[in-house]
């Protein structure tokens, strides 16, 4: 069934069917059941249809909706989407008078609407698992308690902070994508419904009464824009992409920290792999397609603005692809939240110590302290180290000797600086890697959730 054969005196040829139908439009089912029981009552509330095809038209697509949630809804080989296979089955049903539905509506506007209303529902759920997410990392801070690590830079261990801090990180980056997700909404909750193929319609159609029946939180200004713009999809496949990201970076750490070199964390066996040949492997799997689902996510972003980018106003076909871009990113989103969460959620953490250099700067801020320029107190703690090194010593094996040699402000009660737990119970910068820090991102998160 097509929405379109009136003026056509031949049947759509193969080829162009298969190429030109697109099956992944399904998922919106929902949606477009929503947006015509809307459209349905809008158009009885404006006298464009009597109250009996209304009443009929809504107990036929109530019924479509029960299908649906059965898993009974069929679709068939000549539906063209979801659109189309929804009207198909709603005549089947009620009847001739099926075909009032499409009333005052272009295809143009419900795909529009259909695809704002999924992403609608989408954003809510990324939005929770999201928040399950930084829960999982929250608690993970906890259980690790005060465990000292060192952070990197350049990754060279840079200065000890409390493991917690590196996993509350995560934590922060995952709670500014919901902040994205929620900022997105107010995009995607503008309804497109009225603006029909390009230019409205000469019907009495009321589209604010649409938008508040769907409850969106406004009506498109143009219908121009309203069918031809897919900003807020590239938007919403921004977010999910920066998400991913966040996690890629996540991921990254652990299969590193899996590592026999580092040794800093061991996962469960139901959440790793094996080796077909290597009997001792256990592979981080998860980790590693979260990574590799990332970078297709991006290239998802990318193929969403080359698609727009060469586009003359309003709607063209290009822009059906525009579906298969956004549901993998949110797809990957969704199954590397769900994936990686528990991956997490069972690991068990056991990083060794920091090297004894990540103390060299708490030394420079001793003299600091006592009135030496930084710029000073960097080349003495420098020139310490690079003695240290050419004698074949480390920061550990320091003396009172070595402290003054290098500059006579150091006195012999500066060795106690030297502790990388002492270095982390020292530091004083709000949001710094400090034991108060971790407890005070604690308590912010817990409020945030």
């Amino acid at each position: 069934m097509t929405l379109w054969s009136g003026r056509f005196t031949e049947r759509p040829d193969e080829a162009l069917w298969h190429f030109t139908v697109d099956r992944s439009d399904r998922r919106m089912l929902f949606d477009d059941i929503a947006g015509s029981l809307a459209h349905v009552a809008m158009l009885g509330s404006v006298g464009v249809l009597t109250s009996d095809d209304v009443d009929t038209l809504t107990v036929g697509l109530e019924a479509i909706e029960v299908e649906a949630e059965a898993g009974a809804f069929e679709y068939l080989p000549t539906d063209e989407d979801v659109h189309t296979a929804v009207e198909r089955r709603l005549g089947e049903i009620v009847g001739d008078v099926a075909g009032k539905l499409h009333t005052g509506r272009s295809r143009n506007d419900q795909v529009a609407l259909d695809l704002r209303l999924y992403l609608r529902r989408a954003a809510r759920a990324r939005m929770a698992q999201l928040r399950e997410f930084v829960g999982v990392m929250a608690a993970k801070a906890e259980e690790v308690g005060d465990v000292v690590v060192p952070s990197y830079t350049h990754l060279q261990q840079a200065q000890a902070v409390p493991l917690a801090h590196h996993l509350l990180a995560y934590a922060w980056m995952l709670l500014r994508d919901v902040d994205r997700l929620e900022d997105a909404l107010a995009r995607i909750e503008v309804s497109p419904l009225g603006a029909g193929a390009s230019g409205g319609s000469s019907l009495p159609i009321d589209p604010a009464d649409t938008a508040a029946r769907l409850e969106m939180r406004g009506v498109f200004e143009n219908s121009l824009d309203a069918v031809a713009s897919r900003d807020f999809v590239a938007e919403y496949t921004f977010v999910c992409t920066q998400a991913m990201v966040h996690l890629s970076r996540l991921a990254e750490e652990l299969i590193l920290w899996a590592t026999a070199e580092f040794g800093w964390v061991t996962f469960s066996d139901r959440h790793t792999t094996g080796s077909s040949a290597l009997p001792q492997k256990k592979n981080p799997d998860i980790a590693e397609l979260v990574r590799g689902k990332t970078a297709v996510a991006i290239g998802n972003v990318t193929a969403l603005l080359g698609m727009q980018k060469g586009l003359p106003l309003a709607y063209n076909r290009d822009l059906q692809e525009d579906k298969r871009a956004v549901f993998a990113a949110d797809d990957a989103l969704g199954g590397a939240l769900d994936a990686l969460g528990a991956m997490v959620a069972s690991a068990q953490f056991h990083p060794p110590p920091p090297g004894a250099w990540v103390t060299a700067l708490d030394l420079a801020e001793v003299l600091v302290g006592r009135g030496v320029p930084f710029r000073e107190a960097h080349e003495a703690v420098g020139s310490l180290v690079a003695a240290l090194v050419a004698t074949g010593k480390t920061l550990a094996e320091v003396t009172t000797e070595d402290l003054t040699t290098a500059h006579p402000a150091f006195g012999p009660g500066d060795l106690s600086r030297i502790e990388p737990a002492d270095s982390v119970a020292a530091r004083a910068t709000a949001g710094g890697g400090s034991f108060a820090s971790v407890t005070a991102q604690l308590e912010a998160l817990r409020t945030r959730l």
